[in-house]
């Protein structure tokens, strides 16, 4: 797995960072947090762990966080993709593998996670509903056909990390990123993935009024 990239966000994530490392680097080994000016201890908690850990003097956004993260990646030469993945403990390794496996054996350029191919995912029916409303805007206004445009889970190929460059630094970041890739000639596909949601997850965003807030954003960009 050594040509393959971690790129995790990191904003005042010190209860769990380390943990999430830790279980990213059991198979993984190359991890790199990008730490977002959090006013807590989350850059220390990541290095400890084994990331690589750069940082941005002050808050900028999870977009910026991924273009920061991207960089650092591009920096190696025998990176051959990047998974963005949450800092948060929502993700799992283990669709990661499938996800790789899948461009692989698929030769797709990106693999999006999709909570939606599944039943694994228990989200609430009224944020399932603002999200698809999410998607079908993104479907609407991009060159892509997906279940799931606001999936943090992505792995990514690096041909098209090297043409990407995100402007957007908030929650519609996901959707930049989606209609940059839908613009290029690649190949690209879902997997299902399961998003779990943690009363500690819930706590740092993952909610109705978040699911909101994308869909606001969307419209506004």
């Amino acid at each position: 797995m050594q040509d393959t990239w971690f790129v995790i966000p990191l904003f005042n994530e010190e209860q769990v960072i380390a943990d999430v490392v830790r279980d990213v680097r059991r198979t993984f080994p190359n991890v790199v947090c990008v730490d977002d000016g959090s006013s807590d201890g989350s850059a220390a908690a990541a290095d400890a762990a084994g990331a690589v850990v750069v940082r941005h003097p002050v808050n900028l956004g999870q977009g910026a966080a991924l273009q920061t993260g991207f960089e650092y990646a591009l920096s190696d030469p025998g990176m051959r993709w990047v998974v963005t993945f949450d800092a948060d403990g929502q993700h799992q390794v283990s669709d990661v593998l499938e996800m790789l496996e899948k461009a692989r054996a698929e030769h797709l350029d990106v693999v999006f996670g999709s909570r939606f191919l599944d039943q694994r995912t228990q989200a609430g029916a009224l944020k399932k509903l603002v999200l698809r409303m999410a998607v079908a805007y993104t479907n609407l206004t991009t060159k892509t056909r997906l279940t799931d445009a606001h999936n943090g889970l992505r792995v990514i190929s690096r041909d098209v990390v090297s043409r990407l460059s995100i402007t957007q630094n908030r929650m519609a970041h996901a959707s930049e990123l989606v209609a940059q890739i839908g613009a290029l000639d690649i190949r690209y596909g879902e997997s299902p993935v399961h998003v779990l949601y943690t009363d500690y997850s819930r706590s740092k965003g993952q909610s109705l009024w978040n699911a909101v807030n994308i869909l606001v954003e969307l419209i506004l960009r």
